[in-house]
């Protein structure tokens, strides 16, 4: 039986050591990347096509509520894991709409970890009981049209931009960034203003932390 690769994406990297460490220690896992944010995260998974990516939920440079829905449209046979230090709804139900098969907070015991790893390879789910209660609430609640990412309103690339923005990149550099050109840039900078009805990138940044597009937090 063939080893699952496990791809790490997290920003902090006594983290990445610590999972690594664990996960090499499970005779049928290997480790074979890691990432720091969700930009490279999407490269790796393409470089080295992961049975699992482990993933952070709030990243710098692209959270991994984006980059999970990236990597998910690209290969689908890719299965996202993510661990994270946040049980709120909007990063819980943001994850798995974009296509994660599980959710697991930090705290967890890594054996939880091992077997979400072994479930998500078999293609099946797996959630924390906490976070499974999370679930079955955010979506009794939730109601018709609405989104616990940034809003359907907004578009992937325009996610992206606002992300960039807020973790205060200027125009110029956000377009190098992603390749495209600063007048792009500064259209979906000026659209997401008037779909958001938004008057300063101050009240845009402030939407994407409201939003966990950002965190505000170390």
């Amino acid at each position: 039986m063939s080893a699952i690769r496990v791809l790490i994406a997290d920003d902090h990297k006594i983290i990445r050591d610590g999972l690594k460490t664990l996960v090499e220690k499970e005779s049928e896992m290997e480790v074979v990347a890691e990432a720091e944010n969700g930009r490279e995260t999407i490269r790796l998974a393409q470089k080295h096509n992961p049975n699992i990516v482990i993933m952070d939920v709030t990243m710098p440079d692209m959270n991994g509520i984006e980059a999970t829905r990236k990597i998910r449209e690209e290969n689908s046979k890719i299965r996202v894991i993510a661990l994270s230090m946040h049980s709120d709804r909007k990063y819980v139900l943001g994850m798995l709409e974009a296509g994660a098969s599980g959710y697991l907070l930090k705290d967890s015991a890594f054996d939880e970890l091992v077997e979400a790893i072994r479930q998500a390879a078999d293609g099946r789910m797996y959630l924390s009981p906490r976070i499974a209660d999370v679930v079955v609430k955010g979506y009794l609640d939730k109601a018709p049209g609405s989104s616990c990412a940034s809003g359907p309103m907004l578009t992937p690339r325009e996610r992206e931009v606002l992300q960039l923005l807020a973790e205060g990149m200027a125009a110029k550099e956000i377009a190098t960034h992603i390749s495209v050109s600063v007048k792009t840039v500064e259209t979906h900078r000026r659209n997401m203003m008037i779909k958001l009805d938004l008057r300063s990138i101050a009240e845009l940044t402030k939407y994407a932390v409201r939003e966990g597009l950002v965190s505000i937090e170390g």
